[in-house]
């Protein structure tokens, strides 16, 4: 008979004091929706400790879940059946191994937050530019093994694309040493990419090479209304042109967000009396002595000549920025506190979202009464594409109704080339999405590249792919 994670022939094999029960604070799903089944946590001082924990799961046959700051969307890190498994958090190896600032990298461990990441390169005058609303939980494991996106893809990309080289230790217990921190490394097959979106199911990263940049010399930030997001994207391509790559982020917002943080956050100041329909959060890094806020002028002057926007506001400060910035990113919360029947985390091409969302929101309303707030990420085609109940109705009125609704919106993104996950990753919530619109050799080598390295479906089994 299988061993459990409370079994004191289990817990013998490793250093005392590793393996705990897990409280509350382990089991919580951030949007409340499935109770997990762990009973214990090991929490690992080194890499040596993880490989020793990895490699009694193995003999013992216990399933290995890693959890980073727990603010995973998608059931990841929360097992709700099964045989209970050994959750895994590496909250105690959150060491910056090494800052070069010369080399434009630093080296840390899985267990750092990213505010404190940021922090550590801000300190020698470099950025590290990965950037989103649980910055200050998410820990650096987590962001990589789920390949988080945030506001700063448009000009940084996504987090596997801001890594030289990883350090993680393997279904079988060994450690693998790639933590060089080089731009060129051309010696068979990529590792890195290999775990980084696997969410665990591959491995466990313990630590990561990760790359900085030079810190803008000035930021600038615009809160600009247009019509709809067909002006929204001739915006964007109108700010590409007049400044390159100084665009960090491009934000499209809808008035539904702006009305939920009014009924649900009315103390979050808005700088209108009645939200526009539709608007843009765009924020210009820029040096070399060159003024985003005049850069940032001149678009609106030209954007309002060619019927682009209606109105706007051009931060006069940094505080005044954060400002913005903070509506943006209290949307999330406002949310929550609705309570969404479906939300998706979806990507478009860029040149299908003026015509999905139209055809989304008419679609669903051949089926229901809805309040549906589209925002997020248009510089990379990121919608979270939210629906909610109408006013006066509770979500859960309409709870039953969460799976059609999601069908219908992700049937749409797939007809559109889209993907239903585009920056939250897989986890278990979305595994049986992952068989429906996934290309069938693309999951038959996902599953043979899973057998081959984890034979004995010890590592976060029932995510990404069922088992």
């Amino acid at each position: 008979m299988p061993l459990t994670p409370a079994d004191a022939a289990f817990t013998a094999t490793l250093p005392e004091g590793i393996v705990r029960e897990a409280d509350a604070r382990y089991l919580d799903d951030p949007r409340g929706r499935w109770p997990s089944i762990v009973t214990h946590v090991a929490l690992p001082r080194n890499t040596k400790e993880v490989a020793q924990i990895v490699r009694a799961c193995a003999k013992a046959r216990v399933g290995l879940v890693p959890i980073g700051g727990g603010t995973g969307l998608v059931g990841g890190q929360i097992p709700r059946e099964g045989p209970a498994p050994l959750l895994l958090s590496l909250e105690r190896m959150n060491g910056v191994r090494g800052v070069y600032p010369e080399e434009n990298a630093m080296v840390v461990e899985a267990g750092c937050i990213l505010a404190d990441v940021q922090d550590a390169a801000e300190k020698v005058g470099r950025l590290f530019p990965l950037s989103l609303a649980s910055e200050g939980s998410a820990r650096i494991g987590g962001l990589l093994s789920t390949n988080a996106g945030g506001v700063n893809v448009l000009r940084y990309g996504n987090a596997r694309e801001l890594v030289l080289g990883l350090e993680a230790v393997l279904p079988d217990g060994q450690i693998w040493h790639g933590l060089k921190r080089l731009r060129k490394d051309n010696t068979g097959y990529d590792l890195r990419h290999l775990l980084m979106g696997a969410e665990g199911t591959l491995g466990v990263i313990t630590a990561a090479s990760l790359k900085l940049y030079p810190r803008p010399e000035a930021i600038g930030t615009a809160l600009l209304t247009v019509p709809d997001p067909a002006a929204a994207l001739s915006l964007l391509s109108m700010a590409r042109d007049l400044v390159g790559e100084g665009i960090s982020a491009f934000e499209l917002l809808s008035k539904t967000g702006f009305d939920f943080l009014a009924e649900t956050l009315p103390d979050i100041r808005q700088p209108w009396q009645t939200a526009p329909q539709w608007s843009v959060l765009i924020e210009l890094g820029l040096s070399g002595g060159q003024d985003p806020q005049a850069a940032l002028e001149d678009l609106f002057a030209q954007a309002f000549e060619a019927g682009l926007v209606s109105d706007g506001l051009v931060a006069q400060s940094l505080q005044q920025g954060k400002d913005f910035w903070t509506l943006r990113e209290h949307i999330p919360a406002a949310n929550k506190r609705i309570g969404a029947v479906a939300s998706h985390d979806i990507s478009l091409p860029l040149s299908e979202i003026p015509r999905f969302i139209p055809e989304a929101t008419e679609a669903l309303g051949r089926i229901g009464d809805w309040r549906i707030n589209c925002f997020g990420h248009l510089g990379d085609g990121n919608l979270h594409f939210n629906v909610f109940p109408p006013k006066g109705v509770s979500k859960a009125d309409l709870a039953g109704r969460s799976a059609e609704v999601t069908e219908l919106v992700h049937d749409l993104v797939d007809a559109y080339d889209g993907s239903v996950s585009a920056e939250h990753g897989i986890g278990r919530h979305k595994a049986a999405d992952l068989v429906r619109y996934s290309d069938p050799a693309k999951l038959s080598a996902m599953r043979a590249i899973k057998a081959a390295l984890d034979p004995k479906g010890i590592m976060n089994p029932g995510a990404v792919l069922h088992t």
